[in-house]
């Protein structure tokens, strides 16, 4: 059996040209099993020039199994003002390797890369696709890139998502004489080979990861190696990023003197919280003035993509990248006589997390710190919509880089326990003869439970909103005939929404009995395959608690014969409970499930089904009612 193994090799033998043999029976069985695609071959060839001159030389090869494997075989890169890309080439292979087309450059687009929210950027993409559809074939590509700066440097992941295996990829980086490189490895203990002036590594053999529910995010498991320069060039700017201290004097470089306000403003902000007591109070007051006054536009030109638009363009122009729009926030509250501070931050999910050991621009959104103490004030300046002093799942519960007068500093932004993810929800319904259910639906969310609602009232139209409601309840007919919000801000903001919702034969009705399910919505899908062999530790990545408290009438003239049992958990994976009570013609239910954020290793994965399955057959247990003889 192959084993996947990650092998060094010598610069001398780095870019040998040799003729690719992409017969798909040339790929051992062991890579082919649970795969997608296959990476065949790669070449990453990174060669420092200078501290401005960066050239980027890429090859690859990736062969395309099945129909899910078709993401892979797109061509696409980036270019800008500062990145340039040329010398696009490409060839398509059948499955016995023979070349059946070759890329025209007619056939490359090449688009700005639009947002729909970006009213200046010079950076575009070109795309390249044969839409071949005869499994398996293999698309081989090649490109340069010419990089005006080291501030990036170009780090190597030579898995690329799950289900893909990974035949032959090589990675070289060529350093001028006495250049310091730095370099992290991640998921692999080996060392490179490290020659004169070059670093190389190599991964062989590695089979396919199978994606695992509830497993670490997939950049903590494949092996990948990021790469770091201590002094580098910019833009037209230099600096130095060996630690993260010096890594933040250049973002106070690139901010200096972007703080002045305009007379005018200045005299709004004194109007504003001029006799206001407290920090917290003043904060808020002008954090809800720049949403009210600014909107967010991207605006990536150049080094502008990094450096923001100064606070005048700002006060003037009404708008501003989430660069622009933090350091607009740190003048108002500067000249309100508060410290705040510009923090960069990895946002979003699958974000790559910053290492603490290892200084590099992890970055992608900026945010606002309005040091407090252990009581910080937290704010996102690009949502004109969002509480003061909550991040929520964008930006929340992660490390981040303040940058204060000195450099950089590395922070936490908050975490938000079980309790401040709250949903409470208190459902009064009723079902009539005929099986037909209405229900008034009553839901207090908190924290990051309310980000949906929130989303629902401030971002869509009544339409979407409406088709959005129509789909997400647990019930195979409905219809959602009334939906109403309310909000109330604050660091744990909260959303109450109001919905009625008709549910036509939710009952089963047979003969003289009838068959009901009384957790009406939320219920547990998830049954975990007690069959599964384990490979990846279990880690729940966020913490939240649902109450739901349920009260049902049924039609008269039925008694109870069959109840199902009261159930309660509590381990390591959570705590549930769901209790259950008839009096007369009245169902009621209450159901608590609360979740914390923690990881397991994989050998536990057998408890972890019996858990998910305990709480299945709870949520979806049945009561039965017969019809009383007249």
């Amino acid at each position: 059996m192959m084993k996947p193994f990650l092998i060094f090799i010598f610069l001398s033998a780095a870019f040998a040209v040799t003729a690719q043999n992409y017969n798909v029976s040339a790929i051992p069985d062991s890579l082919k099993e649970n795969a997608n695609a296959v990476k065949r071959m790669e070449e990453f060839h990174v060669i420092i020039k200078s501290l401005d001159k960066v050239i980027v030389k890429h090859r690859y090869a990736i062969t395309i199994l099945n129909e899910k494997g078709d993401e892979y075989a797109e061509y696409s890169n980036n270019y800008s003002s500062l990145e340039g890309l040329s010398d696009i080439s490409g060839n398509l292979y059948d499955a016995s390797g023979k070349k059946i087309q070759s890329v025209k450059k007619k056939d490359i687009s090449d688009v700005s890369i639009a947002d729909g929210e970006s009213l200046m950027l010079d950076d575009r993409i070109k795309r390249h696709n044969f839409y071949n559809r005869q499994y398996p074939y293999t698309v081989e590509y090649e490109d340069e890139q010419q990089a005006k700066g080291t501030y990036f440097l170009q780090s190597w992941h030579p898995v690329e998502g799950d289900e893909f295996s990974v035949e032959q990829s090589r990675y070289i980086i060529e350093v001028p004489a006495g250049y310091k490189l730095r370099y992290k490895q991640l998921n692999t203990s080996q060392q490179p080979v490290i020659s004169q002036n070059s670093y190389a590594w190599e991964l062989k053999n590695f089979k396919a990861i199978q994606y695992e529910r509830y497993r670490p995010s997939f950049n903590s498991i494949a092996p990948s190696v990021y790469v770091g320069a201590d002094d580098f060039s910019f833009g037209g700017y230099t600096g130095n990023m060996s630690t993260w201290l010096d890594f933040g004097k250049f973002n106070v470089t690139l901010n200096k003197g972007r703080d002045v306000l305009p007379d005018n403003i200045k005299q709004e902000v004194h109007k504003l919280v001029d006799g206001i007591p407290g920090k917290e109070e003043k904060v808020k007051i002008l954090y809800e003035y720049l949403q009210k006054n600014t909107r967010y536009i991207g605006i990536q030109l150049g080094i502008g993509g990094w450096q923001p638009f100064d606070a005048k363009y700002v006060a003037t122009n009404k708008y501003g990248d989430c660069k622009a729009l933090s350091n607009y926030m740190v003048s108002l509250l500067k000249e309100a006589g508060i410290k705040a501070n510009y923090v960069l931050i990895s946002a979003g999910t699958g974000y790559r997390k910053l290492q603490e050991d290892f200084p590099a621009s992890y970055f992608n959104h900026i945010i606002t710190c309005v040091p407090n103490g252990k009581d910080s004030i937290w704010l996102e300046c690009t949502s004109q919509t969002k509480s003061a002093g909550f991040m929520g799942s964008f930006t929340g519960d992660r490390k981040a880089l303040l940058i204060d007068d000195d450099g950089g500093h590395v922070v936490s932004t908050p975490f938000y326990t079980a309790e401040d993810n709250l949903q409470s929800r208190i459902i009064n319904a009723v079902i009539d003869a005929d099986g037909n259910l209405a229900a008034d639906v009553n839901t207090h969310c908190t924290g990051s439970q309310q980000e949906l609602q929130h989303s629902l009232m401030h971002e869509a139209t009544k339409e979407e909103r409406d088709k959005y409601l129509n789909n997400a309840l647990n019930l195979p007919t409905y219809q959602v005939t009334r939906s109403d919000y309310k909000e109330t801000k604050g660091r744990i903001p909260v959303v109450d929404e109001y919905l009625h919702v008709v549910a036509p034969n939710y009952v089963t009705v047979s003969g003289k009995r009838m068959f009901i399910e009384p957790n009406l919505f939320n219920k547990t899908r998830l049954k975990l395959s007690p069959d599964e062999q384990r490979k990846f530790p279990i880690e729940f990545s966020s913490s939240y608690k649902d109450v739901d408290t349920i009260h049902i009438v049924l039609p008269t003239g039925y008694n109870i014969e069959a109840l199902p049992k009261d159930v309660s958990v509590n381990n390591d994976f959570g705590q549930y409970s769901i209790r259950f009570k008839i009096t007369d013609n009245n169902i009621d239910v209450i159901r608590t499930m609360i979740s914390n954020r923690s990881f397991f290793q994989a050998d536990r994965y057998s408890e972890l089904v019996k858990y998910f399955d305990t709480l299945y057959k709870a949520d979806h247990s049945r009561i039965v009612f017969v019809k009383k003889e007249s």
